[in-house]
């Protein structure tokens, strides 16, 4: 295949070859990891926090359910979700950055949280045999993948008949006053954050643009259910500013 015919797709608002973008946001994660749980506090005033907790009570963990979190290098789902079970769940992190499951790891070990596997792997071509986990979790991650239809694909690839999918990721806030004042805290606001804080504001850059990207709640509903996903459905979280989603594979 020549040059020009290679398949392209968006990094933030940027065009760029399908090949590239795997390498782009791993570059961005790496740069940022080590601060990456102190800037999603400074972003979101801590609310990313009861977003997550509103992601488990509606997956509902139970004893014996074996989670995959993809996506989830620094560990914020992995362990509340052992929290919530006291150690009576499995669940294995899927992360493509070595860096961001370095601190997650080091996370673990300072807060004694046990139960939680590290492994580095690609959202689109999981390193896991079919019907392996009983849950299927991915929070603000499944924008940064180069190809999402694949990535949801995956994903009922890996769940067990019965299983639950579950999407925590930033969306579209409808009422349009209230889309424009956040477009303009996240283009001036957290690109200078992310300067201060890691002093990297391109990264921080292309996370604010790669959620202006990301298809609206109905739309990524649609791509669920494409997928195979049963009673694709949504739940808006402060204004739609995030939404979870769910699926069942039956």
């Amino acid at each position: 295949m020549a040059e020009d015919d290679q398949p392209t797709t968006h990094f933030g608002y940027q065009t760029v070859p399908e090949g590239e973008k795997a390498g782009r946001v791993h570059g961005v994660f790496t740069s940022v990891a080590a601060r990456y749980d102190l800037m999603n506090d400074l972003m979101s005033a801590r609310i990313h926090r009861v977003w997550k907790e509103a992601a488990l009570d509606w997956l509902a963990p139970r004893p014996g359910m074996k989670l995959l979190d993809v996506a989830g290098g620094t560990g914020d789902i992995a362990f509340r979700f052992q929290r919530r079970l006291k150690g009576a769940g499995e669940v294995v992190v899927c992360d493509m950055t070595e860096a961001m499951l370095a601190e997650g790891r080091a996370r673990a070990e300072k807060d004694r949280i046990d139960g939680v596997e590290w492994v580095c792997g690609d959202a689109m071509a999981l390193p896991f045999p079919d019907r392996s986990f009983d849950a299927y979790t991915i929070a603000f991650g499944i924008r940064n993948v180069t190809r999402v239809q694949d990535a949801l694909a995956e994903a009922w690839r890996v769940l067990r008949p019965g299983g639950r999918f579950i999407c925590l990721e930033f969306s579209r806030v409808p009422q349009p006053l209230l889309a424009q004042a956040y477009d303009l805290y996240s283009f001036n606001v957290i690109p200078a954050l992310g300067q201060a804080v890691t002093g990297d504001r391109d990264s921080y850059r292309y996370l604010v643009e790669s959620i202006r990207r990301f298809p609206d709640q109905e739309t990524f509903r649609g791509m669920i259910a494409e997928a195979g996903f049963s009673r694709a459905s949504y739940r808006n979280l402060t204004l739609g500013v995030a939404a979870i989603h769910s699926g069942w594979r039956i």
